[in-house]
This record gives C-alpha cells, sequence and structure tokens, in this order.
C-alpha cells in the first residue's frame, strides 16, 4: 500500500500563498519536489516548502517554470529525501525529455535505515510520475541510455566523492598559487574514471556561475567550494575534455549537449588539441594511456597533421614528441584518468611515460586512486581475477557470487544466451579481438567469421555500435566498446590467442590477427614488436572486453587447447 501522495500546483505567487492553510506538511516536512513547464525540469528537496518555493520564485531561471509537484510522505526524512531527489535528477537526465535546471552539487550514494524499503516506494512514485507523463520511458530502459551513464547528475560513491574533493582542492590551490598543475586519476575498469571527468567539469561550471538557490542549504558535498573567491578564480575558465576514442567521444558530445553549463564543443580530439592556436586553463583527459605517441596514424592526413602540430608548437617535428607533450602546451592544468592494463595498441601512450606521469603526480601530491568498483557487480576482485588470468598467471579458481560468468563450448549457444539476456534485460552483446578480417566493412553481404555453423559480421558502424538496430546479432571490436557498460557480454577469444601445451603458456598468433594499427612496428622510432609484447597488447584486449558486464560475462574459445586451460579457472 503506497504511503505517498504527489500533489501538483501551478508555480505562482498565488498558489504560494495557499499552501500554508492546506498542509502542514508544507512548512515544516521533508519534501521532494519537481519543477518543470514541459522542456525544462528542476528537482529538490527541502524541509519548509514555502519558503523555498520563495526563493524559486525570486530567481530568474525558475520563475518561468510553470507547475510544481509535490511528493508527500509522512515516513520521509532527510536522508530520504536527499536520496529520492538524486535518482529523480539522474532519471530525469538519462530519460532525454527535459533539459535538467539542477547543479551536480553533490549527493554522495550514502546508506541510511531501511532503505530498500524506501527503494521501492521511490519505483512507485517513478511510475506515478511516468503515469503524470514526466517520463517517456522504463526505470530499466533509462538506465540502460548513454544518457544515463555518462551523466553528470550522478550520486557519487564515497571512493569517487574522496577523489572529487582532493582533485578540487589541489586545483584550486594551484590557482591561488598561480602555479600550473598536473593531476592523476587512476583507476581499474569500472571505476567511474569517464564519470568523474564528466562530473567534475559540470561542477567547475556550477562553481562558475555562482551559488544558487539550490546550494543555499549547505547539505550538498562540495557546498564549501562555492565560494565567491573561487567563482573569481574560474571566471572565463577555459575547459575541455579530450577523449582518444570516437565512440566514446560522440557518446560524450550528446551528453554535453544536453547539459546546461556543458557544450558539445567542449569535447574534442588529441588533434583538435594539438591545432588549436588558442590555450585552455583546464583540460581534463579521459582513457590516457590512449594517447598516441609518433607512430603511424589511422590516415595520411592523420600522419601529416601529427607532423605539422609538431612544428607549430615546437618549432620541430621531433619523434619524442607525444600527444601529450600537445596538451600540456595548450593547456595550463590538467587532469589525466588512467589505467595503464588498457592500453591496447602499440601507438597508445608508451608505458614509460605513463610511469613518469604517475611518479611526477605522486612528488608534487597530486596522484589519486579510484578503487570501487562500480560496473562489475562481480566486484574489484573479479576485474584482478580476469587480468591475472590473461596475464598468463594461475590465480585460485573462484566464484563471485551471483555474478554470472560462464564458459561455452559451442559459439551459437552462447549467441542464443545473448540474445536471451538482451530481451530479458537490454545492452547485451557479442565482442571479441580482432582475430577475423573486416570483409564487411566494404561488402555488406559478406561473412566476417564463421564458428560453430554461426555466421557473424563485425560491428556494421564505428559510431554508437551498442544501441544500433542489429547490434545483438553483430561482433563488436575493443574500439567501439572501450569505456562502456554492457549488462552481459559473450566474448570471443579468437585464434589470435592460443595456448601452447608444451610450454604451458598463452602466446600470440600473429597469423590470426587483423588489426594492422594493433602490431605495426615504428620503424621511425626504430621500435619492432615481438610476439611477447603483442601478446600483452592482446591480452589487455581481451581482459577489457571481459570486463564490460555488470551483471555477467560468457566466453567462448576457439582453441580448444587453450579453452581447456581456462576452464579451471571458470
Amino acid at each position: 500500500m503506497t504511503s505517498f501522495d504527489i500533489v501538483q500546483w501551478p508555480f505562482n505567487e498565488r498558489h504560494l500563498r495557499l499552501w500554508r492553510e492546506e498542509d502542514p506538511r508544507f512548512l515544516n516536512w521533508p519534501v521532494v519536489y519537481i519543477l518543470d513547464d514541459g522542456k525544462r525540469v528542476y528537482v529538490g528537496e527541502t524541509l519548509n516548502t514555502a519558503s523555498r518555493m520563495r526563493q524559486h520564485l525570486d530567481s530568474d531561471e525558475r520563475r518561468s517554470l510553470k507547475a510544481v509537484r509535490l511528493v508527500l510522505d509522512s515516513t520521509f526524512n532527510k536522508s530520504v529525501c536527499l536520496d529520492l531527489e538524486s535518482q529523480l535528477i539522474g532519471l530525469f537526465a538519462g530519460d532525454d525529455k527535459y533539459t535538467v535546471l539542477n547543479s551536480n552539487k553533490g549527493v554522495v550514494n550514502a546508506d541510511y535505515y531501511d532503505r530498500e524499503r524506501y527503494r521501492e516506494t521511490f519505483r512507485e512514485i517513478f511510475e506515478a510520475l511516468r503515469d503524470q507523463k514526466l517520463f517517456t520511458r522504463s526505470i530499466a530502459e533509462i538506465e540502460n541510455s548513454e544518457l544515463f551513464k555518462l551523466s553528470p547528475f550522478k550520486a557519487l560513491n564515497r571512493d569517487q566523492a574522496v577523489v572529487m574533493e582532493d582533485v578540487l582542492e589541489g586545483l584550486f590551490d594551484d590557482l591561488v598559487s598561480g602555479l600550473g598543475s598536473t593531476i592523476v586519476v587512476q583507476g581499474d575498469p569500472g571505476t567511474g574514471k569517464t564519470i568523474v571527468a564528466v562530473y567534475l567539469l559540470k561542477l567547475l561550471r556550477d562553481i562558475e556561475n555562482g551559488v544558487g538557490v539550490d546550494e543555499v542549504d549547505g547539505d550538498s558535498l562540495f557546498s564549501d567550494f562555492f565560494t565567491e573567491d573561487n567563482r573569481e578564480q574560474l571566471a572565463d575558465f577555459r575547459l575541455g575534455l579530450v577523449v582518444p576514442q570516437q565512440a566514446l567521444r560522440a557518446s560524450l558530445k550528446r551528453v554535453f549537449r544536453k547539459t546546461p553549463g556543458l557544450d558539445a564543443t567542449m569535447v574534442l580530439t588529441p588533434f583538435e588539441v594539438g591545432k588549436s592556436t588558442e590555450k585552455w586553463d583546464l583540460l581534463v583527459v579521459d582513457e590516457s594511456h590512449r594517447l598516441n605517441h609518433r607512430a603511424n596514424q589511422a590516415s595520411g592526413p592523420q600522419n601529416k597533421s601529427f607532423g605539422e602540430i609538431n612544428e607549430q608548437l615546437f618549432g620541430a617535428d621531433s619523434d619524442h614528441y607525444t600527444q601529450l607533450d600537445w596538451i600540456r602546451d595548450r593547456s595550463a592544468h590538467q587532469v589525466f584518468l588512467l589505467d595503464s592494463e588498457q592500453s591496447v595498441r602499440p601507438a597508445d601512450l608508451p608505458q614509460e611515460l605513463q610511469t613518469s606521469l604517475v611518479n611526477a603526480a605522486r612528488k608534487n601530491h597530486r596522484y589519486y586512486r579510484l578503487f570501487t568498483q562500480m560496473r562489475v557487480q562481480g566486484g574489484a576482485d573479479y576485474v584482478s581475477y580476469v587480468r591475472a588470468i590473461m596475464r598468463g598467471e594461475s590465480p585460485e579458481p573462484r566464484t563471485f557470487g551471483d555474478y554470472e560468468l560462464r564458459m561455452f563450448d559451442n559459439l551459437g549457444e552462447m549467441h542464443d544466451a545473448i540474445r536471451f539476456r538482451d530481451r530479458e534485460v537490454g545492452l547485451s552483446r557479442l565482442v571479441a579481438g580482432y582475430a577475423w578480417e573486416w570483409k564487411s566493412k566494404r561488402d555488406k553481404a559478406a561473412v566476417d567469421m564463421e564458428i560453430d555453423g554461426r555466421q557473424l559480421q563485425w560491428n556494421q558502424t564505428q559510431k554508437d555500435w551498442i544501441t544500433s538496430p542489429g547490434a545483438v546479432d553483430q561482433v563488436g571490436s575493443i574500439h567501439t566498446v572501450q569505456g562502456y557498460d554492457l549488462n552481459y557480454v559473450g566474448v570471443i577469444i579468437g585464434p589470435d590467442l592460443r595456448f601452447d601445451v608444451v610450454t604451458q603458456e598463452i602466446v600470440f598468433d600473429r597469423s590470426n590477427y587483423f588489426d594492422k594499427k594493433g602490431m605495426e612496428n615504428n620503424p621511425r622510432l626504430g621500435i619492432t614488436y615481438s610476439d611477447e609484447d603483442l601478446r600483452r597488447l592482446v591480452a589487455n584486449v581481451y581482459a577489457v572486453l571481459l570486463t564490460r558486464g555488470v551483471r555477467g560475462t560468457y566466453l567462448y574459445t576457439v582453441d580448444p587447447a587453450l579453452r581447456r586451460h581456462l576452464r579451471q579457472f571458470l
């Protein structure tokens, strides 16, 4: 039986005066409220609804909103309201019907008494609001959307909140001192590095735009940073987010286009940064390990641009300059989000440069770690486990609670299981290492791989493949899924890796690897990549693929000997 009411009023002076007589909870009770005009929405919580509505009516931005809904429940307390407020903001941002006017002021994903019971009530509240046409999709559909997953309107976990506070303190200290700064945030897959990047940029924009009515009560986690001094420090502050990966960059542009204070032009390629004649005050770099050094690029024009940028910035096209140098030259401050074990191509930033970057940040007390696993329900232990297996180690076999880790002997059976999961919960896909030619890139009717009688093609689009029509019957590559979440992932380990029964080692088979840029030597720098060098990179590829699944990971291995070897762990 529901205990809540949703009361709707026109948002104007006349109705505000009636509230005092309507219900005593309008004056002294924890309430969550929603203001909207059909296109824009603002969600808040308050102990004094009448007073807070007066503040909103005095706001130039919010007085033009048309309707107010109050979520009233006699069992609500402050913690419940903060949680419901955060939940609704995130769902509105992910639904894409409204532009969300809130700042991302920093509600932590905190536990409280009877939280699970209240979360059930939240679902009922959501459905009631959906019946009133405030939402267009179900919670499951919203939570599967890229707008939701990459939104800056998230309740940070404690780990992320501590890192965010450390980054802000370090950045503002450096702004006051007038010194440039390089901050490094390191974390495994699924610890929320991209969320930290997006959240930080939105938060800085909110601080720059001043303290709004939603910050005045001081309950927000980062309210101490909403000061006039910090606002002045950020005046005309030029911000940018550098994203080396094309697929993830396109998704983030959509999120930025939808978020007040952010703009799609803030999402940049490393080449756009290098070519710019203007500098940024702060560049945040996601997937920093995917920045390139001087290697053969994806196209002739990019090779030409690489040299031209070096000439423009440094006066010479010296081989030691990297995209990391471009970013440092074009910005006063940098935040690098990094995971060295997700380097997957020889052109990626060399390990020694990544190590040097980390060591310099440590020395300057600007190095921070994310530990809490947010993606994979198997937790951080699962990530460490599969990474160890792919490195060729032999960890003690184990399971991970309700996380579904299954191995298949027949690819068709695994594909059918992925199809079933996609019908059930959505976002379930097949992925593979680059162990087959991409014939269908030129011939749409071509079959790229045939295994156990099942014919499949590679992803038929580079951008937004995960949500594209027909994706459940295609196979995604590392370049379409790195940085993304899936509910279930079916990983195909191709013949590029096999198990040598004599040496008892996982080895790389160069003849069955078709990512030309993934094994290309670098004669310009005098680097020749051995099979062992490439095995490490390809093992990283599979480790990344094996950590995409939130609820479960399915695995099929082409090489029978490798399948037998891996079965002892799965």
